[in-house]
């Protein structure tokens, strides 16, 4: 029996890691979809203060990925982006661990609540999120222009000085306690 182990380590957007597996998911959804974000981003969006870049992996190989940044400051609300985990290993939980790990690093920096955007097509990102307590969303107007971007979530973020708590709803951006 081979033994394994998964890590979990912040990175740098440009890291050689994340630029594969971002590559990959941009592949995989222009794959599926014919449609994709640009892969491209600055990479200071995604490092401290303003947001984090993780990479998981299974035995020292990058497996999966996600990162944070912030959206809106005076509501204190990160926008989760670029979630992806290689296919062979989708539905082991791997990408819900990294999800967490990124709220719990938000929650300790001040987010009070976490954002994401999916397709409604990509029905095992929209199970994972709605099983976790993520709640649909009408898209704002704010990304009326990404045609195809649809399934807003809000989730109130865990904040370890609540007891794990969720935070409460504000009158633009509800959130579900978890």
């Amino acid at each position: 029996m081979i033994a394994t182990r998964f890590l979990i380590r912040p990175r740098p957007y440009d890291h050689p890691d994340a630029i594969r597996l971002v590559r990959a998911l941009f592949d995989d959804q222009q794959q599926r979809y014919g449609y994709a974000d640009p892969f491209e981003a600055d990479p200071a969006s995604y490092a401290p203060p303003l947001g984090l870049f993780l990479v998981g992996y299974l035995n020292t190989v990058p497996v999966t990925c996600g990162g944070y940044r912030t959206f809106d400051e005076p509501t204190h609300t990160i926008e989760i982006k670029k979630m992806y985990t290689v296919p062979r290993l989708r539905g082991l939980g791997l990408g819900e661990r990294l999800l967490t790990t990124l709220e719990h690093h938000a929650a300790r920096g001040g987010a009070q609540r976490s954002i994401l955007e999916t397709r409604v097509r990509n029905t095992a990102a929209l199970a994972l999120y709605t099983g976790i307590g993520y709640q649909p969303k009408a898209r704002p107007a704010l990304h009326a222009r990404r045609r195809q971007a649809v399934g807003r979530v809000c989730r109130g973020a865990r904040h370890p000085s609540r007891g794990g708590e969720g935070i409460g709803p504000s009158a633009s951006t509800p959130a579900r306690p978890v």
